[in-house]
């Protein structure tokens, strides 16, 4: 004699071809007015049970019911196509894809959602750090299945964020090396007369981006002012050379230049125009301060390359272009700069990242006022 179902346990039967108990549930009626049901399957009838109910209390309390055939890989190749490509620039989306298929799919790609767990997500990253890769990779992989995640929370897929339940490696923030003020005068020196020479000292001079300053164009230079505006970037997406928004709305800023930098760009522009005049309807005006030999957006893989070669010859060793941003900001705080005001030059999305970043350059000014204070509470007079 079959069991008979207590109220409101829903519809379970044991599937006789191999033995699995099954459970359904109406979940409500699709447009055309047909039920919709929602089926689980278990090795046992209490196992079975206790999944309709889960299903049954989500009901009840208005939730989605989860969708327990999703991958992880399906999910995020769905985020990708339908949400992530139309909210960040195509060479970011590409970039999480790129980091999901490369460290995600491989051991987790193939669980479904329904089966993810906070330990699934510890040991992934776990993996990944013993396998000695850098904790801002690590987190960045962290971080991308969070935000698929939080996307299958939105379709109802799942319930909860594994991920963001997990813990991420500690982050150890790297002050980045910087010029020494000797150093970056060795620097100058060496680029005086190159034709590059007022790009490398406008990045040692504001902290400007590699993009940033690659995607200048004349139209954002006030010579009468100083003032350079700062609105967009320049890099490669795709295989070409494309200028988007700067990286963060502070991003969008203006910057006042030293009149040596001024004179710089003045004379910049001088020589190139003599160039433009030289090659004639060869050059192609393309309205960037920053240009090829023809006139046409410099790569910015090519300046990372002449850069580098610039300060071996001047025996300053192997520097990366992005370090003169680090060292401009170092030998503005070591000047006495305000962190505020160093902050909005350098367009920090906000002041805490710069005190994060450079704060130790702060010492001599905390030690300063740690002084101020004795004094005026603890000396006589």
């Amino acid at each position: 004699m079959a069991k008979r179902r207590a109220h409101g346990e829903g519809s379970i039967y044991q599937r006789k071809s191999d033995g699995l108990w099954i459970g359904t549930a109406s979940v409500g009626w699709d447009d055309e007015g047909r039920r919709i049901r929602k089926t689980v399957s278990a090795k046992t009838r209490n196992e079975a049970l206790a999944k309709l109910r889960v299903v049954q209390r989500h009901l009840e309390d208005g939730l989605p019911v989860p969708d327990a055939s999703l991958t992880v890989e399906q999910l995020v190749e769905r985020w990708y196509d339908e949400v992530l490509r139309h909210q960040v620039a195509m060479s970011a989306a590409d970039n999480y894809r790129s980091i999901a298929k490369r460290h995600v799919y491989p051991t987790l790609g193939k669980k479904r959602l329904s089966n993810l767990t906070v330990g699934d997500v510890d040991r992934l990253i776990s993996s990944k750090v013993d396998a000695g890769y850098s904790t801002s990779t690590v987190r960045r992989i962290r971080s991308i299945l969070a935000q698929a995640l939080d996307q299958a929370i939105r379709w109802g897929s799942v319930n909860r964020n594994v991920a963001t339940l997990s813990r991420p490696p500690k982050q150890h923030r790297s002050e980045g090396r910087t010029m020494t003020p000797e150093e970056a005068r060795t620097l100058l020196a060496a680029v005086k007369g190159h034709r590059n020479e007022a790009l490398y000292a406008l990045m040692l001079s504001t902290g400007l981006r590699r993009g940033e300053a690659l995607g200048l164009q004349w139209q954002d230079f006030d010579s009468k002012s100083g003032v350079l505006q700062i609105r967009r970037q320049l890099k490669r997406e795709g295989g070409v050379l494309v200028t988007s928004d700067t990286k963060t709305a502070r991003s969008r800023r203006a910057v006042n230049l030293p009149m040596p930098m001024v004179t710089t760009l003045k004379d910049h522009r001088a020589r190139q125009a003599k160039e433009a005049k030289d090659l004639g309807a060869a050059w192609q005006d393309s309205g960037f301060i920053f240009v090829t030999s023809v006139g046409t957006p410099m790569d910015p893989r090519n300046l990372l390359r002449e850069f580098k070669s610039i300060c071996v010859d001047a025996g300053l060793g192997n520097w990366h272009v992005h370090e003169l941003r680090h060292s401009a900001a170092s030998i503005m705080l070591a000047m006495g700069v305000p962190l505020q005001v160093v902050s909005e030059v350098l367009g920090h999305a906000s002041i805490r990242m710069t005190a994060d970043v450079y704060g130790h350059i702060l010492a001599p000014d905390r030690q300063a006022a740690a002084d101020a204070m004795g004094r005026a509470l603890w000396m006589d007079g």
